[in-house]
């Protein structure tokens, strides 16, 4: 194994990858093995070359997200340590991690550590994850004066899902979505569910499970 320690990076966004290299150049530790604008080519690289540790996206424009990527990693190559990270505010992706053994999660905009502690931790042999949720205004309100079920349902709202589907997805009556959702509006001061899902989706409060894994195949 190279002294250096070995680093891919994967995202989409041109400015968010080249501040992952920025990072890795940075020090005498590391070297940058390779940096993708896809999720894929990340996989197809692991899979023929030595690497140490993966930075990499979650919602990608083309091919696979990055849960989708980590998960295939993990499977044939648990050894090599990967940091999820997204621009986002989407907890859920959290556990989703956690189960297919991600080490770490960092949050672009919202995480108080930096890359490069996370990145230093992560190789010392921590899980590295955040404390809290990250903070998002929503119309009157902040993230954290929200319920986790008025998350999850706004989550499925987003899908433009009616209230009957919403309440079949998450195991609940009609009428109990039909009040999360007033209780939503009367918080942030929207007056109406379209608001609600457009305005969460603009600001990357909750994203659907069908939007991350979808995103890769619109054009």
């Amino acid at each position: 194994m190279n002294e250096r320690i070995r680093v891919v990076v994967a995202d989409d966004q041109n400015i968010s990858r080249g501040f992952f290299e920025m990072y890795v150049h940075a020090s005498d530790r590391y070297e940058l093995a390779a940096s993708f604008r896809t999720a894929d080519e990340a996989v197809d690289f692991v899979e023929e070359n030595e690497t140490d540790l993966l930075i990499l996206d979650i919602m990608m424009q083309e091919g696979i997200d990055g849960l989708t990527a980590a998960a295939k990693i993990k499977r044939e190559h648990p050894e090599i340590k990967i940091i999820l990270t997204t621009s986002t505010s989407e907890t859920s992706w959290e556990e989703k991690a956690r189960a297919i053994g991600v080490e770490s999660f960092w949050y672009k905009e919202y995480d108080s550590h930096s890359l490069t502690d996370i990145m230093e931790r992560t190789l010392r042999g921590e899980s590295v994850y955040p404390s809290s949720a990250p903070e998002v205004n929503f119309g009157k309100i902040r993230r954290s004066d929200l319920t986790e079920r008025e998350l999850d349902v706004l989550r499925e709202l987003t899908a433009s899902l009616t209230n009957e589907e919403i309440a079949e997805k998450l195991h609940i009556s009609a009428n109990t979505v039909k009040r999360h959702l007033q209780n939503i509006m009367e918080k942030t001061g929207f007056g109406r569910r379209v608001d609600l899902a457009i305005h969460a989706r603009l600001l990357g409060l909750v994203v659907h499970d069908s939007e991350r894994i979808n995103s890769g195949e619109r054009k």
